[in-house]
């Protein structure tokens, strides 16, 4: 979870730190005061776009700090304790990968700068990171859920994308398998395509490529040979210059061949040198003897290399005239393919693959089809699957929306999920027979379509969301598709930005309310402007606006205790808090709250999969609820 978040020098917030509780934190304060920046810096934690314009006037730059406490998997006692260990464990994975370091408490700091000139830099665990690793340790670690994020639901692909998030692993699992089909059905369909439409070219280009091939294969080249032939082609063309030089040096080691024997030479000269130092008692000469031992031991095998050289070397033009015939040979081949022997081979080793593609015979083009039907046949099958899975949940994320709407003053609302197809045309390349559905447009994500409908009221026919609803109850109707998605996440942090707005009285209450039985799972924030929603908070933050200096709004942010929480609700009430009816409203709205979270039986998973968290002396252990 996050337990402190630190901004500085972000929009109107100079400096101010957040002090997050276990449970539901509330973030509030007068409209301008700042709490959309506290949004702000949780998207740049989280490895969203930075914006220059964001960072304070006067301030050179802007940094948002998130100290994250990582779940201990050694205080995991039972095996569904183990099973969510595992499971949150994500970011701390990503942390060890990218050598960030814990701090002494075993929590993780998170860090984004962003400077006045729009660079912007990521820490984590006092080591600079890229922005996608931030990225990756937040969305594990939180998740932030706002008007924007809202109006996303709106489009049928992000409909899509909530059914499966909802449907969880099921629906991931189907649709990885999906994806994998379809990718290699997709590459046969194109190759089969290909084919069957450039078979004339095909065919040219594969006699080219086997011309090629038994050109090669006729010289047999062996990797390095040229550079072998240059070396052999030199020493046999240069074998007079050779011996000459050879015997040249033998003579002066040890005397020419044919040499009288008075010839001095380099071994008889360091042997006179010997017996001249072993003639003395002096022992700073005795003590150079053994060295010219040495030396004389290495003239002798020098001489006796040179002596094996010359043996070895006499003239073979025959030899030479095979050379440089090979030679010539190997250069017609690395004038028409590579710059060398090796490249040639390289360029036969494309060739062959090359060709393996480019089979226009009827057999080919046959088996090619029989494999592309193949995987049509196991890719409809797994789309069938796929939508199976989606239908199923469908139909409880419908039943557990229409739940929440009962809730929030919609009670004769009610939301259907519809799960179709795209029917594809005649030519369409992306088109799928696939049995009970037809001919349908196979995506990336599916054959299916997703739609949530909502019929506002008994009788009234369901329509989508984005035309069936007034504003208000547009925005009932994404907090509960929220609240319900938020159920079945297992990310620890849920934050929620003014998703409130549009509503209040008895379906505020029934926010708050909502808002408090998931921070029972999950660690929340809300900023938001209903006192009603505030008052469900364990904790209460205030974006405090302060006096302005040198045009420069300065805002802090403070924790409020029980009489500031008074005086805080009693303005977000009535819009001042210094009359005693607006205080006794924001005491009798606390106290109500208070008892509903201590006598409100324990709550009932919003889906399966939902997580159940106890707090024992200020600490979260998980249980998963069954």
């Amino acid at each position: 979870m996050l337990s402190e978040l630190r901004i500085q020098g972000l929009g109107v917030i100079e400096d101010a730190t957040l002090e997050l509780h276990p449970g539901l934190t509330a973030v509030t304060g007068e409209t301008g005061a700042g709490k959309t920046m506290v949004i702000t810096g949780l998207h740049l934690l989280g490895g969203g776009r930075a914006d220059s314009s964001r960072v304070r006037r006067g301030s050179s730059r802007a940094i948002v700090e998130g100290r994250f406490v990582l779940p201990d998997a050694g205080s995991s006692t039972t095996e569904e304790d183990e099973e969510r260990a595992v499971e949150t464990r994500d970011a701390a994975g990503v942390a060890r990968d990218a050598g960030a370091a814990l701090d002494d408490d075993g929590s993780l700091i998170a860090a984004r700068t962003v400077s006045a000139d729009g660079r912007s830099r990521a820490h984590l665990g006092g080591r600079s990171v890229p922005l996608a690793v931030l990225s990756d340790v937040s969305d594990a670690s939180l998740a932030v859920h706002g008007q924007h994020e809202a109006l996303r639901l709106l489009r049928p692909a992000e409909q899509r994308a909530v059914l499966d998030r909802f449907a969880g692993a099921p629906a991931e699992e189907a649709l990885a398998r999906y994806r994998d089909i379809r990718g290699r059905w997709r590459t046969a369909v194109a190759e089969l395509t290909e084919r069957r439409d450039h078979t004339r070219e095909m065919a040219r280009e594969a006699d080219l490529l086997r011309h090629g091939l038994t050109e090669i294969e006729a010289l047999d080249p062996q990797p390095g040979e040229d550079a072998d032939l240059v070396a052999e082609a030199r020493r046999l063309g240069d074998v007079d210059d050779l011996r000459s030089t050879a015997l040249t040096a033998l003579a002066a080691i040890a005397g020419p061949p044919d040499g009288t024997g008075d010839e001095p030479d380099a071994t008889a000269l360091v042997a006179e040198a010997r017996r001249s130092l072993g003639g003395t008692e002096d022992p700073r000469l005795t003590a150079l003897e053994p060295r010219l031992a040495e030396a004389s031991t290495l003239l002798t095998d020098v001489a006796a290399e040179l002596s094996g050289y010359l043996d070895g070397l006499e003239a073979d033009p025959e030899r030479l005239a095979q050379v440089l015939e090979r030679q010539a040979a190997l250069k017609g081949l690395t004038r028409k393919y590579a710059a060398d022997v090796n490249g040639v081979l390289e360029w036969a080793d494309t060739a062959r693959s090359r060709l393996e593609t480019l089979d226009v015979s009827d057999e080919a083009l046959a088996a090619l089809a029989a494999e592309v039907d193949r995987l049509a046949a196991e890719l409809a099958e797994q789309a069938a699957a796929l939508t199976a899975v989606r239908t199923e949940a469908a139909e409880r994320l419908a039943t557990a929306v229409t739940a929440e709407l009962d809730g929030l003053a919609m009670a004769a609302a009610s939301v259907q999920v519809v799960v179709g197809q795209k029917e594809a045309g005649a030519a369409d390349t992306a088109g799928l027979d696939v049995p009970g559905a037809g001919r349908v447009v196979a995506g990336p994500d599916g054959v299916d379509d997703v739609e949530l409908l909502l019929a506002p009221h008994a009788g009234a026919p369901p329509l989508p969301i984005a035309k069936g609803a007034s504003g208000g109850e547009l925005s009932r109707v994404m907090l509960a598709v929220e609240v319900v998605l938020a159920g079945a996440d297992t990310i620890p942090t849920l934050v929620f930005d003014e998703v409130d707005a549009g509503v209040g009285g008895h379906a505020a209450v029934e926010i708050g309310r909502r808002l408090a039985r998931l921070a029972e799972t999950h660690q929340v924030v809300v900023v938001t402007h209903l006192a009603q929603v505030a008052a469900y908070a364990d904790r209460q933050l205030m974006v405090d606006k302060g006096a302005a200096s040198e045009g420069v709004t300065r805002s802090s942010v403070r924790t409020l205790d029980d009489s500031e929480r008074v005086v805080e609700l009693a303005r977000m009430l009535a819009g001042t808090e210094e009359t005693e009816t607006g205080r006794a409203h924001a005491e009798e709205l606390l106290a109500a709250a208070a008892e509903d979270k201590r006598g409100s039986p324990p709550p009932t998973p919003i889906s399966k999969g939902v997580t159940k968290v106890s707090r024992r002396g200020g600490q979260r252990s998980g249980r998963r609820a069954g």
